[in-house]
């Protein structure tokens, strides 16, 4: 983060390392330099979390239909093209792991970017007491996603908000290994600047690496200070292959 951003705030402060198998992956990254790139381009890109086998373990778990609360066919419901499924409690340990993971490093940012815009920052320090919040909410639906997409599968842009209470950040990791297993399918983030063109960002997930993007706005520089800047996210168009994605969306759903 800039000078004139952390004289609002605090600096960034990595948290105390959490106890789970994946906090070790998670924690190792430069978490100074991903706040940094997320709050000035809305999205970054994390060393990989996963290795090629747990890529293939997660993905390998679509097909069995037990495990999911909800499948989605996009098409359907004019997304897009192609479908994605809600996992059901009890999440995979690895789906699990992963969520209890990242949070507590997002946190820092989601805070700073609440103090910017003067907006309530009510995310406590423990994963498990916010997500008690959401449900106390009536936000009780799990969010975590697997996402599979074919040949001519397509995500509409979009915003996953599910209810009032909301994380402003989010994670998507890719699971499959773009120019091999699949091509397109590009992550799309589009930003609505204030009166200006909209600008988009177009990333490539290479496998078991983790993209952190904005979940519904964030904050950008006006003439009168600090102002929110919404910003929506979607997929291209895949065109040949198969793409498998999993999606870490940190609030439960209404």
């Amino acid at each position: 983060m800039t000078a004139e951003q952390l004289s609002l705030t605090t600096s960034y402060v990595p948290p105390a390392p959490g106890a789970g198998p994946r906090a070790g992956k998670v924690g190792a990254a430069d978490w100074a330099k991903l706040a940094e790139e997320v709050d000035s381009v809305g999205c970054a890109l994390t060393p990989q979390v996963l290795t090629d086998a747990e890529c293939r373990e997660i993905s390998g778990l679509y097909d069995r239909a037990g495990l999911f609360r909800s499948t989605i066919d996009m098409e359907r419901y004019r997304f897009g093209s192609g479908q994605y499924r809600y996992f059901d409690r009890p999440f995979p340990p690895l789906v699990q792991d992963l969520r209890a993971a990242f949070y507590p490093y997002l946190l820092p940012i989601a805070r700073d970017w609440a103090a910017r815009l003067g907006q309530p920052a009510p995310w406590p320090d423990d994963f498990g007491e916010w997500l008690g919040m959401c449900h106390e909410a009536g936000q009780r639906k799990p969010t975590p996603i697997l996402l599979r997409y074919k040949q001519n599968d397509w995500n509409a842009l979009h915003r996953d908000l599910y209810g009032d209470l909301v994380f402003p950040l989010q994670v998507v990791i890719g699971l499959d290994r773009p120019g091999e297993d699949y091509a397109g399918g590009e992550f799309l983030l589009v930003e609505q600047r204030p009166r200006a063109q909209s600008r988009g960002t177009v990333t490539l997930l290479p496998q078991g690496h983790g993209l952190i993007f904005t979940t519904r706005d964030r904050p950008v520089r006006s003439a009168r200070g600090w102002s929110a800047s919404p910003v929506r996210h979607g997929v291209s168009t895949v065109r040949s292959g198969l793409r498998h994605t999993l999606g870490l969306v940190f609030h439960d759903a209404a």
